[in-house]
């Protein structure tokens, strides 16, 4: 134990023990992607409810040659948040990049896929950077003086709340410089039901996603929380338009985590995760408060996920 907490981001154990020293009860999402969390996560994208991989997947393949047109040649490729870059190849292969920069904050995984679509395209430079992409990042020096085109594809964005997204993309531009473009995907606002039914799938997977942020606070933290007392719950807020993703105590709890003792009482909530929807011009707003001017747009036929080509254009002043 004492060798697995030696490793232990002490990013993750400060927001944790904030989580339930000051009864916030909430852990941003991003832990929940440890490798046992992201090999879940590739297996929600393929079950029947969720629709966000296999209609943001169709678009890449119907319009990333549009893509390539509008973005030219010689661009170096930065995937925010990679995984196991699944849908990357749709777009590397029209784009025919100078070369592909992964960022992933869960480094064997990212080795992993990186291994993986080397083989795919035996002749590009891919050169994976492990790191928390929500803030400013050194790109790799090979790529320094390349023009870059961003790629932030599942409308992971819809994660964070409205100033945390718009921070997120002033970091961007930042990281890819003037004149990058930036290719990012937004899920759309729909039927709740639907929405729901993506978020707590029948098999259970995605309530076994949620819950493997406990295990992992037991295996890094040294904690002893009784995971098989929560309960993962997804439900739908419409005045923030997004889907709320709770761990749900179905007893009262007394439980140690890094040392200290911690309680929970039936019914209390943790929050672990929002998923943010968007109506046609919401994104738009969102993207030019981050620096953004958007190029394009492509959506689906039922408009249940789109795709925007943006572009960091030189600041000025209005008009």
């Amino acid at each position: 134990m004492d060798m697995i907490m030696s490793r232990v981001d002490p990013a993750f154990r400060n927001d944790v023990l904030r989580c339930f020293e000051q009864e916030v009860y909430a852990i941003p999402a991003r832990w929940l992607y440890d490798r046992a969390g992201s090999e879940l996560f590739e297996q929600i994208t393929d079950l029947p409810e969720y629709y966000p991989t296999r209609t943001e997947t169709g678009l890449l393949e119907s319009y990333s040659g549009e893509v390539a047109e509008m973005a030219g040649s010689g661009r170096a490729v930065i995937e925010f948040g990679s995984g196991s870059s699944t849908k990357t190849p749709h777009l590397l292969r029209a784009v025919n990049p100078a070369a592909y920069v992964p960022i992933d904050i869960s480094g064997d995984f990212l080795a992993d896929s990186a291994a993986q679509l080397q083989e795919q395209f035996s002749n590009l430079p891919i050169y994976p950077l492990e790191a928390d992409f929500m803030r400013r990042l050194n790109l790799p020096d090979q790529v320094s003086d390349m023009p870059k085109l961003g790629f932030f594809p599942g409308s992971t964005i819809g994660n964070m709340i409205a100033r945390t997204s718009v921070d997120l993309l002033r970091f961007m531009r930042e990281t890819l410089g003037e004149g990058a473009q930036l290719l990012i995907g937004f899920d759309r606002i729909k039927d709740p039901d639907v929405l729901i039914a993506a978020y707590d799938d029948s098999a259970g997977v995605t309530a076994e996603f949620s819950l493997n942020l406990l295990h992992r606070i037991n295996r890094e933290l040294g904690g002893e929380i009784a995971v098989d007392k929560f309960r993962h719950i997804a439900e739908w807020n419409d005045i923030y338009a997004r889907i709320e993703i709770y761990l749900e105590a179905q007893a009262d709890l007394d439980f140690s985590i890094d040392g200290s003792v911690f309680s929970m009482v039936r019914g209390q909530r943790i929050h672990i995760e929002n998923s943010h929807k968007y109506g046609l011009r919401d994104a738009r707003l969102m993207l030019r408060a981050g620096g953004w001017s958007p190029v394009q747009e492509w959506s689906d036929e039922k408009d249940y996920f789109s795709l925007i080509l943006v572009e960091a254009h030189p600041f000025k002043d209005a008009p």
